[in-house]
C-alpha cells in the first residue's frame, strides 16, 4: 500500500489498513519533515506560545509500528493504471492499493503588492506557518489585518488580542463572520463577542491590493479604504492538493470525487480520506461534499481502509454506505463553539434550543423540519450539544 499524505488522515489510514487485515508493506509519503501532528491548536495554543510541538505529535498505534515513513518527500504524479507514483526526488513506488490523503493547502490572495517570504503576508496550515506568524504577532506595536472571517481567521484574531496586539482588523466580503457555516443567529453573537474584545471588522469588503515595497504596510480594500498593516494573515480558504493525480480521468474539481464507499471514481484500488475526499453522506443526501472537520480523517480512514482491502482481496464490500456524523469545535477567547452534524445544510432554519444570544447559546439547524445539526456557544450550552448527538446519530439517513 502507498498512502500519499502524512498528516492525520495518512496516519489513521495506515493504522486502519492494518486493522482491516492488510499484512503486506505500507509506505506513507509526506512532504513535511514532521510525523503527523494535531493541526487545530496551530491557530490557538501554538500561536499563543502555550503548546510545544511535542504536545501536538500523534503517537502511531502499535498495529502500525512496522509502517514505513517517507517524510520530507512529496508525491508529484501518479499513473493509476500502471499502479505507480512518482516522488519529487525522481523515485517511484509501485502499489497494489493507493490511499489519497494529501489534504489541503491555504488559498492565497492574488493582489498587487509585496509577496513571498519576509513580506508580512502569512497563512496558518503547518507548524512552520504558526511559528512564523507568532514571531510576527509578537513584534512590538504590530498592526494586524486578518483577511477572512471564517474559523481560522476568527481564531487568529482572538489569539492576537490575547497576545496583546492592540490593532486587529478582520476583513471579509460577507456581512457577518462565519455566516455560511453557522447562519445569521450565531454569526451575529460571535461578532459582538469579538467587538467586545476590541477586534475591528471591515465586513462587506474584499482586498484590492497591498501597499508597500518589499513588505506590506497597508491593505487596500475594495472601497478604496487603506488599513495600516504590519502583518496580514490570509485565511481565505483552502485548495485541494490533487494536481499530482492529473491525467488519470478523475473528477478533481473540488478534491477527489468518491463514491459512497470512498473509492475514487469507483476504482477498487484507490480511495481518498480526510478533507481531500469529496463524498456523498448517506446521512443527509446524495450530494458529494468535502468536509474539513477534525473528525473526518479518522472516520474516512476507517471506512476507506475496509473498502480498499476488500477490493484488493476480491471480497464483497459489506459495509453500508459511508454516513458519518461530522463534529468540530473552535475556541475563541473563553468561548467554545461545539458542533455536531451538518449545520451548514440548515442555516435557513436555525432555531434557539437553549440559552440566548447574549449568553450561552445552543442552536439547532433543520432541513424540512428535521434536525440536521446543533452548535453550542459557551459553557453549559456546549454540554447541551453533546446531549443532542445521540438524536442526530439516530436520525434516519437520507431523510433530508
Amino acid at each position: 500500500m502507498v498512502v500519499a499524505g502524512a498528516s492525520l488522515g495518512g496516519l489513521r489510514a495506515a493504522e486502519q489498513l492494518r486493522s482491516a487485515g492488510w499484512t503486506e508493506e505500507i509506505v506513507v509519503v509526506g512532504d513535511e519533515l514532521h510525523m503527523p501532528y494535531n493541526r487545530p491548536p496551530l491557530s490557538k495554543e501554538v500561536l499563543a506560545g502555550k503548546a510545544p510541538f511535542e504536545s501536538l505529535a500523534f503517537r502511531p498505534r502499535a498495529c502500525a509500528a512496522d509502517v514505513v515513513w517517507r517524510l520530507g518527500t512529496a508525491v508529484v504524479s501518479a499513473d493509476l493504471g500502471a499502479r505507480v507514483v512518482t516522488l519529487d526526488d525522481g523515485g517511484q513506488l509501485a502499489f497494489d492499493g493507493l490511499v489519497v490523503a494529501t489534504g489541503m493547502r491555504p488559498r492565497r490572495l492574488r493582489c498587487p503588492g509585496p509577496e513571498g517570504p519576509g513580506s508580512g503576508r502569512c497563512t496558518v496550515r503547518t507548524l512552520a506557518d504558526a511559528e512564523g506568524l507568532r514571531a510576527e504577532l509578537t513584534r512590538p506595536g504590530a498592526r494586524v489585518v486578518v483577511v477572512g472571517a471564517g474559523f481560522i481567521g476568527c481564531e487568529v484574531a482572538a489569539t492576537a488580542r490575547g497576545l496583546g496586539v492592540a490593532e486587529v482588523t478582520v476583513v471579509d466580503p460577507e456581512p457577518l463572520p462565519m455566516l455560511r457555516p453557522l447562519g445569521e443567529l450565531l454569526a451575529s453573537a460571535l461578532l459582538e463577542r469579538h467587538r467586545a474584545r476590541g477586534v475591528r471588522f471591515a465586513l462587506g469588503q474584499s482586498v484590492a491590493g497591498f501597499e508597500g515595497e518589499d513588505r506590506v504596510s497597508g491593505v487596500v480594500l475594495s472601497d478604496g479604504t487603506v488599513l495600516p498593516a504590519d502583518v496580514v494573515v490570509e485565511a481565505v480558504g483552502s485548495i485541494a492538493n490533487t494536481e499530482w493525480l492529473d491525467g488519470n480521468g478523475l473528477d478533481l474539481s473540488d478534491g477527489v470525487l468518491c463514491d459512497e464507499q470512498l473509492r475514487a471514481e469507483g476504482l477498487p484500488h484507490v480511495v481518498a480520506v480526510g478533507d481531500v475526499a469529496r463524498f456523498p453522506n448517506a446521512r443527509y443526501d446524495g450530494v458529494p461534499r468535502r468536509v474539513e472537520h477534525w473528525s473526518i480523517p479518522g472516520d474516512t480512514a476507517k471506512h476507506a481502509a475496509r473498502t480498499l482491502v476488500a477490493g484488493l482481496l476480491g471480497t464483497p464490500v459489506e459495509t453500508p454506505p459511508f454516513a458519518p456524523l461530522p463534529s468540530f469545535w473552535s475556541d475563541q477567547y473563553e468561548y467554545r463553539l461545539q458542533s455536531f452534524g451538518a449545520p451548514a445544510l440548515g442555516t435557513a432554519d436555525a432555531r434557539v434550543l437553549d440559552g440566548d444570544p447574549a449568553g450561552d447559546l445552543l442552536v439547532g439547524y433543520h432541513v424540512q423540519d428535521r434536525l440536521v445539526g446543533v452548535v453550542a456557544l459557551g459553557g453549559p450550552a456546549a454540554a447541551g450539544a453533546a446531549r443532542y448527538r445521540a438524536r442526530l446519530m439516530a436520525s434516519p439517513a437520507g431523510a433530508a
